[in-house]
């Protein structure tokens, strides 16, 4: 691609950077291979092409007799449901694994068989106990953890037929009565997977609607496996408070050995943090200033919320980091790593180091690690970072220096400390009153990672800034987060620049209470992708605050780049809890009207939440806006008609 392409596929001026000198370098990347891939097959994209079984692929075309269904009679809807919900089940495999390897190693730090870890917020392992029913007077921290781990492995694969405890544990009465009349609560998580893979197999169901619930039930064990994912992850590392870092590829020092975390599980990543400190004096003699260590996805987002490591890239613009010349190595563990970074790797200096015995790389290194020797094997990754250092060629160092302030680590419970150093008594508050005023509009959440379909970066800060020029709230988790800290929204300078003056007026007093030594941003970082848990909490609170269902909240959620099968089962359970959810890119499911209008139409029937498929970024943010502003309108009207009768709030879906 020429210089001017680039410039029109991604708004990120470091990345152009990098991607010029790419072409100029003739190194291919993402998005050369995007480009070679067009025009991609049109069954693929409509969600049409059948293959199930190995009679096929069957590509289906309506209009044509013995054309119109697969070999085996599967009409277009019952392939389209199938393909739709097979990514689901893909999506929540792997969020709920990772929740899985965090459950197994707090279990075996209470045991003691990991001894690199411990529980280091112990206010929130009995704030997690109390919840799911765990006894806590009386105990140490150390049993308690032990049982609270049982507990998260049991919702795994319990033999009851009772919901998961996670799920049960973090959603009101009005939602358990719901999933339960719909037969979509999971009582297992692995059985909910395992049942829906059952399900869409050739000659079990072709009813398109109960495909998408069966589809519905594993997303919301999805749902059960990122909240007990968050939760023991702040047992075992920290709950996240305000932290100031930065954000692009000038956070790389060319005079430091610089390591790039990559992937999603944190129990690696925290260790390597812990390691770098502590071999600070081998990099100097190796000739280094020190160890620079950057976070690239969702595992850099978890470092970046308790340890303020600067985020290098988000998935996009992976392979750019290694571009630079500078990273001397990339270390990965599970999930969203692209297998072209080892190309690139190769025409540099950088060495790739996997590290799960699930997730490899052909020509990598790989160090299997372990939890038992956690620390251990963290020391040797850095070392060999260490050691490639002496093999950069400094003549080939290339850092755009482009980076943006970032004001991270808004957990929940950040967030509470926040709005409670203006209502102590009733924290929440700060937020709602500021709705029910209507100085601030209502909440958008924004999630999803990148995708070549896409203007890199550009519909996730479009949306963004023209939703805060309207007084709308915003949060945000994984790549999504990553995009908006490079453009720098996550800094006080987003606010100076976009916020709409109730918006603004809003962040100035919480900034005025705040305590912190830097302004408070435009967007609000709440973590990686397994914790968009923490963004149901805030709607879940928020909606209990106001003494209202959560489908009649002024919340919407966006994934303007949503590329991966995780993104779709997020959206999924986002939309089972009532709230309505865009998608900047088109899933494939446009060969069914039916299904398109199941997930359109019924769900905001059934559910009170549903999607909203929006390529276009500017009509996307109208679209979110008019969802929030209809939704406060009708709150406002509840409202006064329940004090002119002297009556409770209607308590009813948007419709």
């Amino acid at each position: 691609m020429s210089t001017a392409e680039f410039e029109k596929r991604t708004v990120d001026p470091a990345a152009a950077e990098m991607l010029t000198a790419a072409g100029e370098a003739q190194i291919l990347t993402s998005w050369d291979r995007y480009k070679a891939q067009q025009p991609q097959c049109k069954f693929g994209l409509t969600g049409i092409c059948c293959r199930i079984c190995i009679q096929g692929p069957c590509r289906i075309i309506p209009s044509r007799p013995g054309q119109d269904k697969g070999i085996c009679g599967a009409s277009a809807y019952t392939i389209v449901a199938r393909n739709l919900v097979r990514y689901i089940a893909g999506g929540a495999s792997a969020h709920s694994d990772h929740g899985r390897e965090i459950a197994y190693t707090l279990l075996h730090t209470a045991e003691g068989h990991a001894k690199d870890y411990k529980i280091t917020d112990g206010k929130k392992l009995i704030q997690v106990a109390e919840k799911i029913g765990v006894a806590t007077e009386g105990r140490d921290e150390i049993e308690i953890a032990k049982d609270v781990a049982v507990k998260a492995l049991e919702d795994f694969g319990k033999y009851d037929h009772e919901p998961c405890t996670w799920l049960n544990a973090t959603i009101d009465e009005e939602r358990r009565l719901k999933f339960k009349h719909t037969n979509i609560a999971p009582t297992a998580i692995d059985r909910a997977i395992a049942q829906l893979l059952h399900q869409t197999h050739i000659g079990t169901d072709a009813d398109p609607v109960n495909i998408i619930f069966g589809g519905l039930k594993a997303a919301l064990a999805d749902y059960t496996g990122m909240s007990l994912a968050t939760d023991l992850t702040d047992v075992l590392f920290g709950t996240p408070q305000p932290v100031l870092t930065e954000a692009n590829l000038g956070v790389l020092d060319a005079e430091k050995v610089n390591v790039a975390v990559h992937g999603h599980n944190p129990l690696l990543s925290q260790m390597v943090v812990y390691a770098a400190r502590e071999l600070e004096k081998e990099a100097v003699a190796a000739g280094a200033k020190g160890i620079n260590l950057v976070g690239i996805c969702c595992t850099g987002n978890e470092v970046l919320m308790r340890e303020g490591i600067p985020t290098a890239s988000n998935f996009g613009s992976q392979e750019l980091v290694i571009m630079t010349g500078a990273l001397d190595a990339m270390i990965m563990d599970v999930q969203c790593i692209s297998p072209g970074v080892k190309d690139l790797c190769n025409c540099f200096h950088t060495m790739l180091i996997t590290t799960s015995n699930i997730s490899k790389v052909p020509g990598s290194v790989h160090i299997e690690f372990n939890e038992t020797t956690a620390m251990e094997d963290a020391k040797k990754i850095v070392k060999l970072a260490i050691a490639q250092y002496g093999k950069r060629r400094p003549e080939r160092v290339k850092i755009p220096q482009l980076k943006k302030q970032v004001v991270g680590g808004f957990s929940y419970e950040a967030l509470i400390d926040l709005f409670a150093k203006i209502n102590p008594d009733s924290p929440i508050s700060v937020l709602t009153d500021a709705i029910a005023a209507g100085e601030i509009k209502g909440v958008c959440a924004f999630a999803g990672c990148n995708n070549q379909k896409t203007i890199h970066d550009h519909a996730t800060i479009t949306i963004a800034k023209e939703l805060a020029k309207k007084d709308v709230f915003l949060v945000s988790t994984g790549c999504a987060a990553g995009a908006l800290a490079k453009a720098g929204l996550l800094s006080t300078e987003g606010v100076e620049a976009f916020a709409g003056p109730g918006l603004k007026k809003f962040i100035k007093r919480l900034e005025e209470h705040s305590g912190l030594n830097a302004g408070l941003p435009l967007v609000y970082h709440m973590g990686s992708c397994v914790d968009n848990s923490r963004v149901a909490r805030l709607w879940s609170n928020m909606a209990k605050n106001m003494n209202i269902p959560v489908p009649q909240l002024p919340f919407v959620a966006s994934a303007p780049e949503a590329m991966s099968e995780k993104s779709i089962s997020i959206g999924s359970w986002v939309i089972t809890m009532g709230i309505p959810c865009h998608v900047g890119v088109m899933p494939p499911l446009e060969g069914s009207e039916l299904v398109h209008g199941v997930t359109t139409k019924i769900a905001r029937d059934v559910f009170g939440g549903y999607f909203i498929f929006e390529t276009d970024p500017e009509k996307a943010a109208e679209k979110l806006y008019e969802r929030i502003e209809k939704r406060g309108w009708k709150l406002r009207v509840h409202k006064t008609a329940a004090e002119k009768y002297n009556s409770s709030p209607a308590r009813v879906y948007e419709g």
